[in-house]
């Protein structure tokens, strides 16, 4: 079954022009279409939708050392709630942190993308996503099509 997220504005990636009242539907793992909500509801009738706060972009990549927490499971968790479902792996350097950001569908890349990578929603794309409200703190985070983090 499909879940489309909407939100105030959609960007398929940051740098890119806003689509008001834009949704993103998400089946299973994977980006099923981008549109207006009017146009996404109309053609997925049967779709589960969320509402969001904010603007709902691609995901974003985290770059540092990851936050501090008691477990490794916890310090990815931290990562999820700043709106990022990949790290480098020089940051995820243990099997435990490896293996936490596996179970949790976190990438491990092997080195920052040179040149820099901006992350983007596509058609067809996994459906990586994060929802920010006006001082771009993640108010959601979609992993792999499962909602991961939200914070209400």
């Amino acid at each position: 079954m499909e879940t489309i997220h909407a939100a105030e504005e959609v960007r398929l990636s940051w740098s890119s022009e806003p689509i008001r009242d834009g949704a993103v539907v998400v089946g299973r793992d994977r980006i099923g279409d981008v549109g207006t909500l009017a146009e996404l509801r109309e053609r997925f009738p049967g779709a589960r939708v969320r509402r969001w706060p904010g603007v709902l972009g691609p995901a974003r990549v985290h770059e540092g050392p990851l936050p501090d927490a008691p477990t490794p499971r916890e310090r990815v968790h931290e990562v999820l709630k700043l709106g990022a479902v990949v790290v480098l792996e020089e940051h995820a350097g243990t099997p435990e942190l490896r293996a936490a950001a596996e179970r949790n569908g976190v990438v491990v890349w092997p080195e920052a993308p040179s040149p820099p990578w901006e992350p983007a929603i596509r058609r067809t794309g996994r459906a990586d996503l994060a929802v920010l409200d006006e001082t771009g703190a993640c108010i959601a985070t979609v992993c792999a099509g499962r909602l991961v983090h939200r914070r209400r």
